[in-house]
């Protein structure tokens, strides 16, 4: 499972650009509301690159790799459907993406119960 630690700094990476880019592009383009939705989105996808990082550190460290793997995937496909629809409804004015984001959310929820379950299924080293 090499993939969550590239994708993770990769998003991260791209979340400090899009951040930049909205407290300094956006401003006066964009309403209020709209910057808010764009730095929500911002927010949500450094919190799961640094979540795809912990996967991979995790995995790096022997932990059992399938409930990783998958806590992985909903986090990337997260990022993808939360994150990627607030940017397009902001930056395309595309409101029939709204109903996409409430779907990411699911996603980021089953990764993170997946890496829970990653936690609570492993055995233990005493």
């Amino acid at each position: 499972m090499r993939w969550p630690l590239p994708a993770g700094a990769i998003l991260g990476l791209l979340a400090v650009v899009a951040g930049a880019f909205g407290a300094h592009g956006l401003r006066g383009l964009v309403g209020e509301r709209q910057l808010e939705v764009f730095q929500t989105a911002v927010s949500y996808q450094m919190y799961h690159a640094l979540a795809l990082v912990l996967v991979a550190v995790l995995a790096g460290q022997g932990w059992p790799g399938r409930r990783l793997a998958w806590a992985a995937g909903f986090h990337l496909a997260g990022i993808l459907l939360f994150s990627g629809s607030l940017y397009l409804l902001v930056l395309a004015g595309q409101p029939w993406l709204g109903p996409v984001t409430p779907l990411g959310g699911l996603c980021f929820m089953i990764g993170w119960a997946l890496l829970a379950a990653a936690g609570l299924g492993r055995p233990s080293t005493r």
